[in-house]
């Protein structure tokens, strides 16, 4: 019933290039269970095998086939009123996780719907179990966040939600990445003191 909506953000999600050809993954909950991508799906070609039922609180026969980030997506329901959950590799994003501690966007758009995203993590994160709590806190209040060099998570009512989230935060990326490669510098609207944030970036 909820395949077309999978495969619409999953196809969407790669050939944007904001996942590789097995990478990211989603979930949707209803009541006390999900459907989450089975582990190591292709986001761009799902079918409904690629679908995976199991419970949000405990585990059941179809709980290992599920992604390998299924526990994040349970904690993440646990926690907020999200109905959706994203989790994707925007490669501007993840640049930028690399030299700044917090996004603030610069565009209008950017700003006015995203206003401060929080960077997870103070290197590396290979594993998100490792910073599990500060994701599900900052989603509580944000509604998409990135891992520091892992990638982004976003929530949402619908898949299409957390899917402009994510979207959009990775273009505020890109617009903040190309501004620094021509130069521009400045300070964030409203943000006089804004430590290694995206306005760090411009001034650099």
């Amino acid at each position: 019933m909820f395949i077309a909506e999978f495969q619409e953000v999953g196809r969407d999600l790669f050939t944007r290039g904001l996942v590789s050809s097995h990478g990211g993954n989603m979930s949707m909950r209803f009541g006390d269970r999900l459907l989450i991508t089975r582990r190591g799906a292709k986001l761009g070609h799902l079918t409904e095998l690629d679908l995976i039922e199991t419970g949000i609180e405990r585990n059941d026969r179809a709980t290992p086939t599920a992604s390998s980030e299924l526990a994040v997506h349970r904690a993440i329901y646990q926690s907020t009123q999200a109905h959706a959950v994203l989790h994707a590799h925007p490669p501007y994003a993840l640049a930028l996780s690399f030299l700044v501690d917090e996004l603030v966007p610069i565009d209008a758009e950017g700003r006015d719907l995203l206003e401060q995203v929080p960077i997870i993590g103070t290197e590396v994160i290979a594993r998100v179990r490792d910073v599990l709590e500060e994701v599900v806190a900052s989603l509580e209040t944000h509604k998409v966040v990135i891992v520091r060099g892992h990638g982004t998570f976003a929530r949402g009512q619908l898949l299409d939600e957390a899917h402009r989230w994510t979207s959009l935060l990775e273009e505020s990326c890109k617009i903040a990445s190309i501004v620094r490669f021509m130069g521009g510098s400045g300070k964030m609207p409203g943000k006089s003191k804004v430590s290694r944030s995206a306005s760090a970036i411009l001034r650099a």
